[in-house]
This record gives C-alpha cells, structure tokens and sequence, in this order.
C-alpha cells in the first residue's frame, strides 16, 4: 500500500501545484477592478491605497471630519448601482490585501434618513482585516425632500441600496481575490439596525448574520411616536401648564428610581426591567405650595402620555413610550423649544411634501395612518416571516438599549414576540434569532467601542462555531473613560438578577433568569 501511495505522490504534486496556479491567476489586480462588469453596476474608480493615507472628509452631522488616517495597504473600489432610471446608488468597497484578509465582510449601515458614505466606519472595519463595505442609500442631500417626487430614491434608501451594494461587493470579491467571502456580516444601529432587519426579511440570502442594534424598528410609526413625545410637550408653548422643564428631570428620575431600581434584587441606578415596574408619575405631584422638584396636575398628564407613548384613536398603540429610569434623556425629544427636526423633517419632506408644514396641527391617528399609506411600504421592515432567512442560515442579533428615548424601545419587544408567532414558538426562534434588552445604557452601546457591548463578536462565534448568546457582557464607564461596572445582558426573556453574592459591581454576581 505504501508503495502504491509513494508511485501516484507525483500526479498529487502537479495537481496541487496547477490549483495553485490557477487561484493565483483567477486573482485580478486592484486597479483592473475598475473593468469590472455587473448588471446595472459601474465601477468608477479602484485603487491601491498606501499608508499612510487620510481619508476624503464628508460633511454633515454623521459626516467623516478631515485628518482622519488609515494606516493599512488596501483596495478602494467606487461605484454606482442603477437599479431603475431614477436610481444611483453610491458605494465603496475597501478590500484588504490578500494574505491580510480575514475572509469576512462586514458592512455598516446609515444614520437617520442622511445620504453619504460612512468613511470613517469603512476605516475602521478595514483595518480590522475585514473586506468593508457601505452604500449612501441612493441619495446624497440633506435634508428630507430629496423623496418628493422620486419613489424609487424611497425605496432605495429603504432596503434596496442595501442589497444592490452587497450583490456588488461580493462580485468584487470574487474577482480580486479569486474566491468567495466566507462569512459575510451587517452590524449596525439606529437606521443602521433598521437596515439589517430590512435584510433578513427582504434578502435571507445576503447576510451570514445581522447584528441589529437600537433599530429604528416600523419607520413610519416610530417618527410618529416620537413627533408625539414634542407635540405632547410643546404644542402649546414652553409657557403652557403642562410642559415639563428640563431641570425637574432629575427629580422625576429619582422618583422612578425609588420605585423600581430594586427589581432586580440590588439597588444601584439601574432598571434592570422597566415593563414589570408599574410606575405612575403621580407619585411626583405637588401637594400645597408648588415646589421646584415635583409636578403640578397638567404637568402629571403630560408625564403619563410620554410614558404611555402615542396611540391610535381606538386606543391602539402607535409606538412605544419612554419607559421609568429614562429621565435624564428627555430633553432632546421634549424639553423644546421645538420637537426633534428628525420627525418634523419626515413629516414635512416625506409625508406631506410641503416645508411650511406645523406639527402643531399633527394628529396622531390621521397623520400615521397617512404615514404609513405614503411611505410604509418603501421604509417599513416589520415582516415577522424570517423563515426564508432561517433556511438560508442566517442568524440574527437584535439588541435594544432600555435607557433609549430617541426609538422607545418597547416596540422591538413587540416585533420579536411576531417573530416567534409566526415561527412557531420560541423554540422554533431562539435558534436563529435572539433578542437583548440592554440595562442602564442609551442609544446604541459597543458601537463606539465594541468592547463595552460586542454583539458582532457574538454573532461571529454564533455563525462560525455554533455558540449561541445565551448572555453578553455589558461595560460601564465613568467621565474618564474607565470601566466600573460589569453586568450580563440575557437573551430575552430573562434578565440579570444579582444573586446576592460577590462585588455587585462584577458580572459574576449576576445570573439570567
């Protein structure tokens, strides 16, 4: 036998040897990139990038400030998809080089309804040796009437650029490198997180897995319900009886404290579980002489109505309120002199095409049925049949922060329980999909620093070697930047209980239940 082996070891070599060959040669350069031919896809640029190189500024709020640096060799590849005629959708693709190349590709999504590029995201995820991938959704202005008139740019800021950006990349892929990605990812927040939900329902086949945080979850009636937070407060003036002050938000916030915190058997500023406080705002009214720290009647009401959230006329929720322990973020959205122009912006640009729109004159059940009518179509992702996605192998994580208020996040409960009844029951859904309910954190945790709450990491061992997230580590950290306070966040629908032993401090007190 070994004679057998040792006469045919020859013809292994030359096979070997022509395999090799012919990888190598199906490679293609970064600059031939730009030859590229896709359906309705035309590279405009492709170029190999070395360090140090500063990356191009864009402009804007979310925009990519100049002196930005990338200290790796890659591929910058440009490009346009034109889906339909009244479609461009821009995108870059940065690829590492080759022998670099962790075989992964990892795109990130857009904040609000803003055009552009994410540049600064793109530099980051490629110097992690990722192939890094993002699209401007379609459009490039600012503002919110870039839609008017131009349904498909909708759509494609929607779902569709999201999609045609990803088919291109992985083409790209295939050609530079002369081979298939592995493992391909989205990790993302806010719209982002909206983008990725938009994925596993629409496109089951794009994605290995979605990490999908704080996500902008049923647009059309989240701008409602928050418009709703400034309309409740402000329509009648900053002079009215009912408004709130800012400077009564910490007294409210140790109100909601005092009833709650201690749910989670300790004490210590933070709501582990808001829905199962059952917290009333009256517990802030004044009694005799007004005082500086408690609520007057009016004031009460106005309270109840942020907590409860908007609703239809029936009594039907619209979207989800703030929930007790958020105080101390209200102000963006209520404390004045005018709502969030986010919500405004989409009612006047996207809604009723018309700038000199009031939201004073909004009504809650009119206005987000005519919402949903005009837009939800081309920007809702609220499909709970993710069989298509299962199938394909996809997982997904969806994490929300309880301490949000920019998206309330009750409402991401509510997708989550469709989700299980139309798969069949948790058993049938925490195998594909898992929720988390992150405590004591706002807007978006681990984004910027992936340490304090790394979802994608969890996913990665998820996709790549079958370790379900039964719980991920949440970080705290002071004004310095220093960590002080570890904590477990659970898959939904357990939380983390202190156990009643060791540092309260450390996770390892803690156990999901």
């Amino acid at each position: 036998m070994k004679r057998y082996m040792c006469s045919y070891m020859p013809v292994y070599l030359l096979m070997a040897f022509l395999l090799i060959s012919v990888s190598a040669s199906a490679q293609q350069s970064c600059e031939s990139l730009k030859s590229a031919r896709m359906p309705h896809v035309t590279v405009t640029s492709a170029e190999k990038i070395t360090p140090p190189w500063e990356i191009p500024p864009t402009s804007g709020a979310f925009g990519t400030p100049a002196g930005q640096m990338v200290n790796v060799s890659f591929c910058r590849v440009e490009g346009f998809s034109a889906p339909t005629g009244d479609s461009h959708i821009g995108f870059e693709v940065w690829l590492p080089l080759a022998a670099e190349w962790n075989g992964r590709l990892l795109a990130v999504g857009n904040p609000g309804f803003i055009g552009g590029v994410s540049r600064g995201a793109l530099s980051d995820i490629v110097q992690r040796r990722y192939v890094a991938v993002s699209t401007d959704t379609g459009h490039t202005e600012e503002g919110y009437f870039w839609a008017g008139g131009h349904p498909e740019k909708l759509v494609d800021w929607g779902y569709r650029a999201v999609h045609e950006t990803i088919v291109a990349a992985k083409q790209l892929i295939q050609i530079h490198y002369g081979k298939p990605v592995q493992y391909s990812y989205w990790s993302s927040c806010h719209n982002g997180g909206n983008q990725g939900l938009n994925e596993a329902q629409r496109y089951p086949d794009d994605f290995d897995g979605i990490v999908a945080g704080d996500p902008a979850y049923y647009v059309s009636r989240l701008q409602a319900g928050s418009l709703y937070i400034g309309w409740v407060s402000l329509k009648d003036g900053m002079k009215a009886s009912g408004y709130i002050s800012p400077s009564k938000y910490p007294a409210m916030h140790r109100a909601a404290l005092d009833v709650c915190d201690a749910g989670d058997g300790l004490v210590d500023g933070i709501i582990e579980n808001p829905p199962a406080c059952e917290y009333d705002p009256v517990v802030m009214k004044c009694h005799g002489n007004d005082q500086p720290s408690c609520l007057t009647d009016a004031q009460v009401e106005t309270a109840r109505k942020i907590y409860a959230g908007a609703k239809f006329n029936d009594g039907t929720s619209i979207y989800g309120g703030y929930e007790p322990g958020t105080e101390l973020n209200w102000a963006m959205m209520a404390g004045g002199p005018e709502p969030l122009s986010l919500s405004t912006g989409y009612f006047k640009g996207m809604v009723f095409e018309n700038s000199d729109w009031d939201y004073r004159t909004f009504d809650p059940d009119r206005d987000t049925r005519l919402a949903e009518k005009r837009t939800g179509a081309a920007v809702d992702g609220i499909n709970p049949n993710l069989k298509p996605f299962k199938q394909s192998g996809g997982k997904l994580i969806i994490y929300q922060s309880w301490n949000e208020t920019t998206i309330p996040p009750r409402s991401i409960i509510d997708y989550y329980t469709s989700v299980e009844k139309t798969m069949g029951g948790p058993g049938q859904t925490r195998d594909f999909v898992r929720l988390f309910m992150v405590a004591g954190m706002g807007m978006c945790p681990g984004f910027r620093n992936a340490k304090d709450f790394d979802a994608l990491e969890a996913m990665q061992q998820w996709v790549e070697k079958g370790i379900a997230p039964e719980q991920i580590l949440a970080q705290h950290r002071d004004d310095n930047g220093e960590v002080f306070r570890t904590r477990p966040v659970c898959a939904y629908p357990e939380v983390a209980k202190y156990t009643g032993k060791g540092d309260p401090n450390d996770a390892a007190g803690f156990e999901c239940k």
